[in-house]
C-alpha cells in the first residue's frame, strides 16, 4: 500500500454472512463502498456529484463472522472527470480482497460527466502514490 491510505473500519453484522458462517461475497462490496463513501466525504461538496462507473472485486480469502475488517484505499490514476480507486479489505490484519473502482465526477442536472473542481483534484493528488502514476 501507498504511504498515504484512508482506512474505514468495518462493522460486521450478522446479516453479513451465509449459511456457512463466512462474509458473503455481496458484502466486501458494500464495505468497499462503505470505504469509497468515508473518503469521498474528504472531496467536501463534490462528494455529492459522484457516481460510480466500474468496480471489480479479487477475492484472496474466507472472512468469518468474528474477524476485524478494515478498508484501506488509495487513488491510482486521476482523469479529467474519472479516478480509479484502489482499495483493499483485510480481516485480522490479512489480505482478504482487492478492489478497483471508478467513481466520476458527475453533473445530475445536466447528466454528462463534469471535471474536477481545484479542490477536490487537490485532495484525490494527496492519496496517489509518490510514484509516477499516470494522471
Amino acid at each position: 500500500m501507498p504511504a498515504k491510505t484512508y482506512r474505514t473500519d468495518i462493522q460486521v453484522r450478522f446479516a453479513d454472512t451465509d449459511a456457512f458462517g463466512h462474509v458473503n461475497n455481496g458484502s466486501f462490496v458494500i464495505y468497499a463502498e462503505t470505504g469509497r463513501l468515508d473518503f469521498a466525504n474528504l472531496l467536501g461538496p463534490t462528494s455529492r456529484a459522484l457516481i460510480l462507473a466500474h468496480i471489480a472485486v479479487d477475492f484472496r480469502r474466507q472472512v468469518r463472522f468474528s474477524e476485524s475488517v478494515a478498508v484501506f484505499g488509495w487513488v491510482e490514476r486521476i482523469g479529467r472527470t474519472s479516478t480509479t480507486l484502489k482499495q483493499v479489505i483485510q480481516a485480522n490484519g490479512e489480505l482478504a480482497a482487492d478492489v478497483t473502482s471508478v467513481v466520476v465526477s458527475f453533473d445530475y442536472d445536466a447528466q454528462q460527466p463534469t471535471p474536477w473542481p481545484a479542490h477536490a483534484r487537490e485532495v484525490l493528488e494527496a492519496y496517489m502514490p509518490a510514484s509516477g502514476v499516470a494522471r
